[in-house]
């Protein structure tokens, strides 16, 4: 009986994110009527009044306000506004090398946002202009910002893999290191599609664009307050000097000492630093909150146990299992954003991949690639209405869409290439 209120609670939870209902509202009325109905209005109320403490209460949790602080700092500061220009110095003389050089520069400015959408949107306001003015072709400019941003949640620090780490109850230091490895995959992915159609079609990508080569020292100059962040952030980091959660509180605070003493720290800044850590901070809680209520019900009702015992049973192979969790993910990245489509789906996917063996730490880095790829795809490509906003004069949504498809390609083949050979991701965490 509980598995069959099990399964009539995910298809109530399907109809309401169809209806548009907020994920974490959903989550919640979902998780809350089901074990009432499983075991009584108490335990339901005992489940609804606890988890919120449980869940926010956490030490590691405390990182992702810190690391958002750290990013909305940094972007608004002006600290990062180095990295295009740095990327050029060295890139720029390849075929397509404006556009090689803001993919780079996206990952530069990921390792200290965190957000595919901030990436998307500050790499978006710099780069764009000037490859429409070298002659790009709008279509392809804006869309190789729009995919480079996706590189925001690939690179350390990624905010949807500490929530995962946290989730999964897996090491987020290892999964944001099998984190770097696909991120410059993806970045060398997307590289060489400009390459091939710069090669291809010069009439849609210049060949070459020319660079002072002495602006070299000058642009590195500019940058050595963001290296020195970014050293001892994840050099920290990654020698176990410190945790994730201090390293998020270590970068915070080491990005208004650094954005102080450039002068760039201004009253406006922080004000609106503070406001959206804040605000984005919130808006992930809660639907953390809906998340581990959803799992405590499944783990309740037993269907955890019975979809993973059914896929154990119907001898389904790696292979195969992953070509469906990926189309389950291509799909839902078309309507939902990724944290609401990684936290619906991980109390499901989690058992059932520890019961084929499957690394978390290799999953958390490959699920956070496919919510990824999402925030490209039609209708819901929320990367592409933030180009959208900051680069109207130049293209359409239809446009942008376009210029992402070549991306989308080279992102398919990046996720073949994990699924295929998974020590491409594993092979870094593997030091720790």
């Amino acid at each position: 009986m509980s598995i069959e209120i099990g399964f009539y609670a995910v298809g109530i939870l399907a109809l309401l994110l169809v209806l548009r209902v907020p994920v974490a509202l959903a989550l919640i009325m979902v998780s809350f009527g089901g074990i009432w109905a499983m075991i009584g209005i108490r335990p339901a109320l005992g489940i609804l009044e606890n988890t919120p403490y449980s869940f926010v209460a956490s030490w590691t949790m405390s990182a992702v306000p810190m690391f958002l602080l750290m990013g909305f700092v940094a972007y608004h500061t002006g600290l990062t506004a180095g990295l295009f220009d740095a990327a050029k110095v060295f890139l720029a003389r390849l075929p397509g090398g404006l556009a090689i050089s803001s993919i780079f520069a996206c990952s530069g400015f990921a390792a200290l946002s965190g957000s595919s959408i901030a990436t998307a949107a500050a790499m978006g306001r710099i780069a764009i202009p000037e490859m429409i003015r070298a002659g790009y072709n709008p279509s392809i400019a804006t869309g190789s910002i729009a995919a480079g941003g996706t590189i925001g949640a690939l690179i350390p620090p990624s905010i949807l893999m500490i929530i995962y780490g946290i989730i999964a109850e897996t090491s987020v230091t290892q999964v944001f290191m099998g984190g770097i490895s696909i991120g410059i995959a993806t970045a060398i992915a997307y590289s060489l599609v400009v390459l091939i159609i710069s090669v291809t079609r010069p009439d849609i990508i210049p060949p070459r664009v020319k660079v002072d080569p002495g602006q070299g020292a000058k642009v590195f100059i500019q940058l050595l307050p963001v290296l020195f962040l970014i050293l001892v952030v994840f050099g920290g980091l990654f020698s176990g000097l410190f945790t994730a959660t201090e390293a998020g509180a270590i970068g915070a605070l080491g990005t208004f000492i650094v954005a102080g003493l450039t002068g760039k720290l201004t009253r406006v800044a922080i004000s609106r630093s503070l406001i959206e850590t804040v605000t984005t901070t919130g808006s992930l809680l809660i639907i953390g909150i809906g998340a581990t209520m959803f799992t405590r019900f499944l783990g309740l009702s037993g269907l955890q146990s019975f979809i993973a015992n059914t896929v154990a049973g119907a001898d389904i192979g790696y292979v195969q299992l992953m070509i469906i969790i990926v189309l389950i993910y291509l799909v839902l990245g078309m309507f939902m954003e990724p944290f609401g489509a990684m936290l619906v789906t991980l109390p499901v996917f989690l058992p059932v991949l520890e019961a084929q063996q499957v690394s978390l730490v290799w999953f958390g880095v490959f699920v956070v690639k496919m919510l990824e790829i999402g925030m490209i795809t039609p209708p819901v490509g929320l990367n592409v209405f933030v180009i959208r906003n900051v680069a109207s004069q130049y293209a359409t949504v239809v446009q942008i869409f376009k210029g992402v498809i070549p991306f989308l390609i080279a992102d398919m083949a990046v996720i073949a290439l994990v699924i295929a050979v998974p020590a491409i991701v594993l092979w870094l965490p593997g030091f720790l």
